[in-house]
């Protein structure tokens, strides 16, 4: 005969009813303001702020000017050379004044400061070389001064500037941006192979709007402060345009590897006038400091 058990399960007892907290009503406003309060402190704990971005400084530390005019006999007196500055029956064009940002770049205002007060080398009777109108132009090729080219400056400071990138911050924005060309630098090549070669080829903005192909390639460490007048009577002043077939026929010479393409490109884009650097130098006065808005 089986015996069969039965196991009843024991279970846990209920657990007793959760009692009545009984709070006056002064109680209870007091705990609904107190959380409100804790609540509202620690929300700023939860935002973290952003670190301030430090703006380029662009500090005017140094002032020049250049003096630009137009020698209507150069093309029938090429021996000018370097005295070109000495031209007879030269056509004032205009002054410009330059502010130059030397906290930002000092090697750069450096060199560009002694080329315009002759201490290494000098601009003063040397060619405006090409026009872009509505964009910028370009001064300062070195070369041959009979060809009114600036002539190769010596004792100038190494410029490791063009390897920093603080040098390249600011851009190109608008007209009167003076900038050192590194990508547009047309210098001849053996000249850029000497071991003693400094770059001291420029640009300005014309306007009226902003450059951005030129941002990040060249580096500006300087602005238009006066003349910003010359520098559009600049700016108008006819170039040479090849035609549409010149073009055409330049690309095809180099692509088969002819050396005279490079050499009739060099012309393009000059100005038809003989515009040169007929005087500059360094500006002096009272308060050279002085802290504009960004180029």
């Amino acid at each position: 005969m089986t015996t069969t058990t039965t196991t009843t399960a024991t279970l846990p007892p209920y657990p007793p009813p959760p009692t009545k907290l009984h709070l006056p009503r002064r109680s209870l406003l007091f705990l609904s303001a107190t959380a409100t309060t804790t609540t509202t402190l620690s929300l700023p704990s939860l935002s973290t702020a952003s670190p301030p971005i430090k703006q380029p400084d662009t500090t005017i530390t140094d002032r020049v000017f250049m003096d630009f005019s137009i020698c209507p006999s150069y093309f029938q007196a090429r021996t000018l050379g370097s005295d070109l500055a000495s031209c007879p029956d030269s056509e004032p064009v205009g002054r410009i004044v330059l502010g130059l940002y030397g906290n930002l770049v000092p090697i750069t205002v450096s060199n560009f400061k002694a080329m315009c007060t002759g201490v290494s080398g000098y601009y003063k009777g040397t060619l405006i070389q090409k026009i872009f109108p509505g964009r910028y132009f370009m001064a300062g090729r070195q070369g041959r001064r009979d060809k009114g080219e600036v002539k190769p400056p010596v004792n100038l400071v190494r410029n490791t500037e063009s390897v920093e990138p603080k040098a390249f911050e600011l851009g190109h924005t608008k007209g009167g941006v003076l900038s050192l060309c590194l990508s547009e630098n047309d210098d001849e090549d053996d000249i850029k192979l000497d071991p003693d070669y400094h770059n001291v080829e420029f640009m300005i903005t014309t306007g009226p709007g902003p450059c951005p192909d030129l941002d990040g390639r060249n580096i500006v460490f300087g602005s238009v402060l006066e003349g910003m007048d010359v520098v559009a009577n600049i700016s108008s002043i006819p170039t040479y345009k090849p035609g549409e077939r010149v073009r055409q026929y330049n690309d095809l010479a180099e692509f088969i590897g002819d050396e005279r393409a490079k050499s009739a490109r060099a012309i393009w884009d000059r100005p038809q006038k003989t515009l040169y650097i007929s005087n500059c130098g360094e500006v002096k006065v009272t308060k050279p400091t002085l802290s504009p808005s960004l180029p």
